[in-house]
């Protein structure tokens, strides 16, 4: 931005850093940092965090460099800058300008964006957190909800015999880079809900986050009782009770927050069930603004719902006694809703007649919505195993659940180094559009490039690790880390990173399966290893807590002493220092329960590679060019011999393959095996693992299509939905009277011709399509053959249907299935009825 813009006066400028401040660009885009720096360098350094950097600085200090047109210039610059940015074409305004999707309401429990804004607990927020900013980045008009936690999830001290102990710090609004939701009036506005029969009164805040904008909601409002106040006091604690009334407030109080901000979302986008209400909430909308009663407004809603599944076992999804949803919410339902409130249990049930089952938050937000997906291909594959009791009769893979794989934010997790090589490979748009030809610009670059800036970003990432523990060690108290030995890494040698939820299922000490070989590795005289974790335990998990015990022991012996570095209280910050500095990044999950994992993804960027179990996103992205995989690529369950023999195999990897690679050196002093390895994980893998790609996918195969889903049946006040709810009614009455009378195959092969007759009672012809199913063989798609009608109903009530057509199998493998079929519906998501051939 030319320096010639006018100058902005003193005041104003004060004003456009608050402004700077409160946009979470300044996250991923780092043009802004001398200007914090230059406020208060102690503090910059210490939180990275404009807001309190700029809340904190001596008010002296501040006036004194307000008071210089050289830094005055910078802030307009500065501003100018953001509001070019703002103006810019986007990846989604040159695309799809003219399309029907003009906002996606994306609701979350959590956010990660920044260390500033300590509300998430991992992976889920992480995901939320990554493609809102991408969002952000290609233009796509995403409006995202959320809860604002005082004390967020919890941070991690060690005690000197090496247990994990949580606390709980309070996150104060005022020192977040937030501002309150006011009125037009300047009021604060609070959104009522109902929690059973008393009002209660949730606030909200607003996080700008580049183009897209988050609102936080929060229910610690002084006119509420005490119990409500603390309701959005702690992420994922407490017991079933607070659950529910987190997840009534996220999803009813936050839709409602977006219908009073006078949003109109085309799409609502519920990241994991705990948001399943928002949908319910935005039928009730639609009843009160088309006076249409709740199932005909929840058949609009739904069709512009999207559900995104995290969860990759049944314990996984939110369950509620049904007595539990009768209290919160008997009154919303009848009153509100105006349907009985069997009525919404059943939405919550796979058999909404089973009384005692309980509600269940995924079945509910299956119910809600109209289109479903997995977090990678194999995660797919394991919802649809977990989702087939909603869709009886159907084949397992025709449970209507696809997958969009995870990726990350590259911005966000990408060293100074790493962004320097790809800047100059790529260009500085590189991540805001389709990213094509980066794959190409990366494979052009030389080893020599690649292996410096490898090894300037582990030189960092070392002197990082050695800084972030002395701070820790002085300021935290912590004496478990006081404990440890000092690091003494070296900027030399082949580094090792893991860093995960501590939880038996990901098997956190599969690496520590024999210390005395580990040890051996790492203190290898001509090829040795070092070893930077982090990880947190669920404060519930003693588990996982023994498990961060004993890899602290291990870190005391003296063989490994200054090798092996645990970094207490496992945040983004760490996180970041880690993905960009390892060279080897270790996942180690038992299969399948890794629904995607992204911790791997983010070395990517930064030229690390990957040791992981065939399972998430690696199932889909290993090959022996970009890193080395474990495992058979299939489930063992918590077999004992399984964990000992893939020990095994990491050992032999990290001995026989990884440390020669990282070790051989050509005359250059160069790995040229590791290096090629290195450049086709960042030319191939990077762009495909990116939030980028993700977004886009999301936006062209799902929002598009919801949104022209939703305005079909949302026109002329809902008469789609009024015609499909009449339809549905019919089939529910008329679908026991189906039968298949008959079915001849004849004919010679190549020409086979299939004849089929079926009763159908009271249902239209065209209400239903007759298929020839076989299964799939290996892994490929079933087969499936429309058959048309022939010709009317005869005088027996029967209606013909016939086919002629060459079969690829013998004719036995073949069956004759009848499902619903209405132009503009989703089966069976919509109709789950089937007959099948007896």
């Amino acid at each position: 931005m030319a320096s010639d813009t006018r100058t902005l006066t003193a005041r104003a400028a004060e004003h456009a850093l608050t402004t700077l401040a409160l946009d979470l660009r300044w996250s991923w885009n780092h043009a802004t940092d001398p200007l914090w720096r230059q406020i208060d360098p102690e503090c910059w350094d210490r939180t990275r965090n404009p807001w309190t950097t700029l809340n904190t600085a001596s008010r002296a200090h501040l006036k004194m460099l307000l008071g210089k047109p050289a830094f005055r210039r910078a802030v307009t610059d500065a501003l100018a800058a953001q509001a070019e940015r703002l103006h810019q074409p986007t990846w989604f305004g040159r695309k799809h300008d003219a399309s029907p999707l003009s906002c996606i309401a994306y609701f979350s429990m959590e956010y990660m964006l920044s260390e500033a804004l300590p509300i998430y607990s991992g992976g889920l927020g992480n995901v939320a957190g990554d493609q809102l900013k991408a969002a952000s980045d290609l233009g796509v008009p995403v409006v995202a909800v959320g809860l604002l936690f005082a004390q967020g999830y919890f941070r991690q001290e060690l005690t000197s015999d090496g247990r994990q102990q949580a606390l709980y710090p309070f996150n104060d609004p005022s020192l977040l880079p937030l501002s309150p939701v006011l009125t037009e009036e300047g009021d604060v506005l609070r959104i009522p809900i109902h929690f059973g029969q008393g009002p209660i009164w949730v606030r909200a805040w607003k996080a700008v986050v580049g183009r897209a904008t988050l609102y936080l909601l929060d229910t610690n409002d002084p006119a509420n009782p005490p119990g409500v106040r603390c309701v959005t006091t702690q992420l994922y604690g407490g017991d079933a009770d607070l659950r529910l009334r987190q997840e009534i407030t996220l999803g009813i109080a936050g839709w409602r927050l977006l219908d009073q901000l006078g949003y109109q979302p085309d799409v609502c986008h519920l990241n994991e069930g705990h948001a399943a209400f928002a949908a319910v909430e935005r039928a009730r909308c639609l009843m009160d603004r088309l006076r249409i009663p709740f199932r005909q407004a929840l058949v609009i809603a739904r069709a512009g719902t999207l559900f995104t599944t995290h969860t990759a076992v049944p314990a996984g999804f939110d369950r509620f006694p049904p007595g539990l949803i009768g209290t919160y919410l008997a009154h919303y339902v009848e009153k509100r809703l105006d349907i009985p409130l069997d009525t919404l249990l059943a939405l919550g049930r796979a058999d909404p007649n089973d009384h005692g089952e309980p509600f269940n938050m995924a079945w509910l937000a299956i119910h809600v919505s109209g289109a479903v997906n997995g977090v990678s291909r194999l995660h797919g594959a394991v919802s649809r195993r977990l989702f087939a009791p909603l869709f009886p009769r159907w084949p397992e893979r025709e449970v209507p659940v696809g997958h969009v794989t995870n990726g990350v934010h590259t911005p966000t997790w990408d060293s100074i180094e790493a962004d320097t090589l790809w800047t100059e490979a790529a260009g500085s748009e590189r991540w805001r559009g389709t990213q094509e030809g980066l794959a190409d610009r990366i494979r052009a670059l030389d080893d020599r490039t690649l292996w410096t800036t490898r090894c300037q970003a582990r030189a960092a990432f070392i002197h990082k690790v050695a800084a972030t523990y002395a701070e820790r060690q002085g300021f935290s108290g912590d004496v478990g880390l006081a404990s440890l030995p000092v690091p003494a890494l070296s900027p030399d040698v082949l580094t090792l990173g893991f860093a995960r939820r501590f939880a038996t299922y990901k098997r956190p000490d599969l690496l520590l399966h024999d210390p005395d070989r580990l040890a051996r590795l790492l203190s290898h005289p001509e090829q040795p290893m070092q070893l930077v974790l982090a990880g947190k335990a669920h404060p519930a998990d003693l588990a996982g807590q023994a498990l961060i015990t004993r890899w602290l022991a291990f870190a005391r012996r003296p063989d490994v002493r200054g090798r092996i570095v645990f970094m207490t209280d496992y945040d983004m910050a760490v996180a970041q220092i880690l993905v960009q500095g390892v060279d080897l990044w270790i996942n180690t999950p038992r299969r399948p329960w890794e629904a995607s994992g992204t911790s791997g993804m983010k070395v990517l960027v930064n030229g690390g590679l990957n040791l992981s179990e065939l399972d998430g996103w690696w199932a889909e992205a290993y090959a022996p060019e970009v890193g080395w995989a474990l495992g058979d690529g299939r489930e063992h369950g918590e077999d004992p011999a399984v964990d000992a023999a893939e020990a095994e195999a990491m050992y032999t990897l990290l001995e026989s393959e990884i440390a020669p690679a990282f070790y051989a050196r050509d005359g250059q002093g160069i790995p040229a095996a590791w290096v090629g390895r290195m450049r086709e994980s960042m030319a191939r893998l990077t762009p495909l693992f990116s939030a980028n790609r993700v977004v886009r996918d999301y936006t062209d195969h799902f929002y598009l299509p919801a949104a022209t889903r939703y305005h079909a049946r949302l026109a002329d006040g809902g008469q789609a939905a009024h015609d499909i709810v009449q339809w549905q009614d019919r089939l529910d009455t008329a679908w026991p009277e189906l039968r298949i009378a008959s079915v001849t195959i004849s004919g010679p092969e190549g020409q086979r011709h299939v004849a089929v007759a079926l009763s159908l009672g009271h249902i239209p012809a065209d209400a239903v399509q007759v298929q020839l199913y076989a299964d799939p063989i290996d892994a490929g798609p079933p087969s499936v053959t429309v058959i048309p009608p022939g010709d009317c109903r005869d005088s027996d009530g029967l209606t013909h249907y016939t086919l002629t057509t060459g079969l690829d199998r013998p004719a036995g493998d073949y069956t004759v299935r009848v499902i619903p079929a209405r132009s503009g519906i989703a089966i069976p998501l919509e109709s789950t009825h089937i007959t099948w051939q007896r």
